[in-house]
């Protein structure tokens, strides 16, 4: 029989096995839980743990990200290819090293200060604690890095609700993430998520009373679940951005610009180009040169209307098996060889056509012809829809880009480039793929995930 000693000690092993066994648990899953209240509770002690460091520890924390991200670059493009069969595997890959490279870090965190006879105020940006992000398909890594390296820079953990098609990429990065925090000396979980995300595992993450914050990346429907669930919240909605060209125009870099931007990795980002609207008097010569830039023109009326069939359901939204899908993939399954080289179709149709007034997502660009730049601007902002997303515009008149600028008030505006150039990529400035429009934070980064808070001391340190 044992003795009371060897009894206690026995307790004490069992307790201590316990414990070690739960921690390796979490270790090796890295974030990933089964239940969503778990997820979030770890988040809540993670951040708890976070705030214990300095910036300077914190960006030490982000650099690390950076890395491990961009050694496993590859992994998460091929992936996300594979697992939701969209888009295009090299685009995936310029997508996911712009987030790794060009989303701020805490050098974004600035703060206010004003000083006088009466004293000094400083206005400082500190985190809300825990943040529930909901992330798309379409962009399933580059928009949990992009969300994880902004708001850990601002001192918050994040609980992601990834979109369950791309659940394997979303909960590999999230992996990989953790462990790179890990490997810099800062706590596990600041990223946690479900293995299987589901609508009911959103809805107990926008409920949670440990969620401060909600930010959601994706179509009208999500946007609007957060908005109406009373906490802060920052929606990234859908776009349906024309691409206006006037006669004063670049026609043969402008040609080029639009078919760079509107193909890339397959239309599915919401910046890219969606529909093409362009003066009569240079309409035919910009086909013309889209076409020497791998465009594919179907202008007999009966193909259209077979394209029109193929890629819209019968409610006349896009059909699943397409968006993403490459051109010469949807030639293909109308029964048209091309070369492999084709990045898009575009097609002539009038502004009233579903091609237009529907964000389509895949390589089918529709163009509009018109009278004059009047008519352009007026077009562009009725098949914007007042999304206030993204617009783009080639030309030389500033009278003209103002015009259009002033009327269409979109989030970005992008003159005489790509689209793509509104993120970063050829253009100046930083990233992000959350694009908060319609709750106008803008192009999101650390400093908005962040609160303001003013700290006074009354009649001391004004030195003027």
């Amino acid at each position: 029989m044992k003795t009371e000693a060897q009894q206690i000690e026995q307790i004490v092993k069992w307790v201590m096995d316990e414990i070690i066994s739960k921690q390796e648990k979490v270790l090796d899953d890295y974030g990933i839980y089964n239940e969503m209240e778990d997820a979030i509770e770890a988040a809540w002690l993670a951040q708890k743990e976070l705030i214990k460091f300095n910036l300077d520890t914190r960006s030490k924390f982000i650099a690390e990200i950076r890395k491990a991200c961009s050694e496993n670059v590859e992994l998460l493009s091929r992936m996300a290819y594979e697992e939701t069969g969209m888009g295009r595997y090299e685009d995936k890959i310029k997508k996911n090293l712009l987030v790794i490279n060009k989303t701020p870090g805490v050098e974004d965190l600035k703060s206010e200060v004003f000083s006088g006879d009466d004293g000094l105020t400083l206005i400082e940006s500190s985190p809300y604690g825990v943040i529930g992000a909901i992330t798309p398909t379409t962009n399933p890594s580059e928009t949990v890095i992009c969300n994880a390296i902004g708001m850990i820079a601002a001192g918050n953990a994040v609980v992601f609700s990834p979109h369950p098609s791309a659940r394997k990429t979303s909960l590999q990065t999230v992996q990989i993430i953790n462990k790179a925090i890990i490997i810099a000396g800062g706590p596990g979980n600041l990223v946690t998520t479900v293995k299987n995300p589901t609508l009911e595992n959103a809805e107990i993450m926008m409920k949670h009373k440990k969620v401060n914050m909600l930010v959601a990346t994706g179509g009208p429907g999500v946007v609007k679940a957060v908005l109406s669930s009373g906490k802060k919240a920052i929606g990234a909605g859908a776009g349906n951005p024309p691409a206006v060209v006037d006669e004063t125009a670049d026609i043969e870099k402008a040609a080029k610009d639009i078919i760079d931007g509107g193909s890339f990795d397959n239309n599915l980002p919401c910046i890219a180009e969606k529909e093409v609207i362009v003066v009569d008097a240079v309409a035919d010569y910009l086909i013309f040169n889209m076409k020497k830039n791998n465009a594919f023109e179907i202008k007999d009326p009966s193909l259209i209307e077979k394209l029109e069939k193929l890629i819209l359901n019968e409610k006349g939204y896009p059909h699943k098996d397409f968006i993403g899908k490459n051109a010469d993939y949807i030639l293909k399954k109308m029964g048209i060889d091309c070369a492999p080289e084709i990045r898009a179709i575009i097609v002539e149709v009038s502004k009233n056509h579903p091609f237009v007034q529907k964000e389509l997502m895949m390589p089918v660009l529709p163009i509009v012809r018109v009278n004059d730049i009047h008519e352009a601007v007026q077009v562009a902002v009725e098949v914007e829809h007042g999304f206030k997303h993204t617009a783009i515009m080639h030309s030389k008149n500033v009278d003209h880009l103002t015009a259009l600028a002033k009327e269409i008030q979109t989030t970005i505006f992008v003159k005489n480039g790509p689209s793509y150039a509104g993120i970063g990529v050829g253009g100046e400035g930083y990233t992000t793929f959350t694009i908060a429009g319609p709750t106008g934070e803008g192009l999101t980064s650390a400093r908005t995930f962040t609160r303001k808070r003013r700290c006074v001391l009354v009649g001391g340190f004004s030195i003027k």
